[in-house]
């Protein structure tokens, strides 16, 4: 099994998975949402770096191990996903993208369609006529900062446990860790306020010019996401094929880890 290490990049902190084929290997590069960070990965990469691809996944600013970017805005992690792509050399990728990274890789990618070999998208938006749920609406208001003060450690892992998903508590204290540091909770507010819909207009149509196999892999139950968004997903991008994973929420990957690995291995199988 390949291992899986802990890197960074001009404060962009990183895991990647180097298979045995080395760097030459395929690579998939996958973009974590809210608020998680690329530990979310881990069985992915495990299932993608055995099956023959080299595996990197950024942790967004102000989460994970990543260092504090003020402000942490949307536009500068798609700066930094776009450099982080460059200076490894990762060439044409998969791209496997969940909640904020949707909205971070998916821009990327249709900045950068010769580099894209396929596409993973899960539990996100991507269309300029989008709204946000309540929580983000709450914190993009004038609150905003005092709301995300406010939260603890229970309140946290009540967030995460909210549609279901079991987490487990060495998951809870590390994605909980950039929070208790305090740039974690500026990141909340930074992102969520700079992530307009209307921004999104620009890139209307473009995903599904980039003709690359695509796969839509939802939780059922998702509150944040619902399934709907999916169904436009596979309406507007031809051959875009949905698995629904029963019976889970918004975090999909925490809560199916094995599942979501099997499927996404599968799907990305070099050859």
């Amino acid at each position: 099994m390949a291992a899986i290490e802990l890197r960074e990049r001009d404060g962009l902190a990183y895991r990647e998975a180097i298979p045995e084929g080395g760097e030459t290997a395929p690579p998939a590069l996958l973009v974590h949402g809210f608020p998680q960070s690329s530990r979310m990965w881990v069985e992915v990469m495990e299932a993608l770096a055995g099956g023959g691809r080299r595996c990197v996944a950024p942790d967004l600013y102000g989460l994970g191990d990543s260092a504090e970017q003020a402000p942490a805005t949307f536009e500068r992690n798609l700066e930094a996903l776009t450099g982080l792509h460059r200076d490894l050399e990762l060439g044409r990728v998969a791209l496997v993208v969940h909640d904020w990274g949707g909205f971070v890789g998916l821009a990327w990618a249709c900045d950068h369609p010769a580099e894209v070999e396929a596409l993973v998208i899960s539990d996100t938006g991507f269309f300029s006529d989008g709204r946000w749920h309540g929580m983000a609406d709450a914190v993009r208001g004038e609150q905003g900062e005092e709301l995300v003060a406010a939260l603890d450690r229970d309140g946290f892992a009540a967030l995460l446990g909210s549609q279901g998903a079991a987490f487990e508590e060495a998951d809870i204290d590390a994605y909980w860790a950039p929070f208790a540091a305090g740039r974690g909770r500026r990141a909340t507010v930074d992102f969520y306020r700079s992530m307009d819909f209307s921004k999104l207009a620009r890139w209307d149509g473009r995903l599904a010019e980039l003709g690359v196999p695509t796969l839509l892999l939802w939780g059922e139950g998702d509150e944040f996401a619902p399934l709907a968004g999916a169904r436009r997903f596979q309406r507007e991008i031809p051959g875009a094929r949905l698995a629904v994973v029963e019976g889970a929420g918004h975090f999909v990957f925490d809560q199916e880890p094995r599942r979501c690995a099997r499927e996404v291995a599968a799907f990305l199988a070099p050859g």
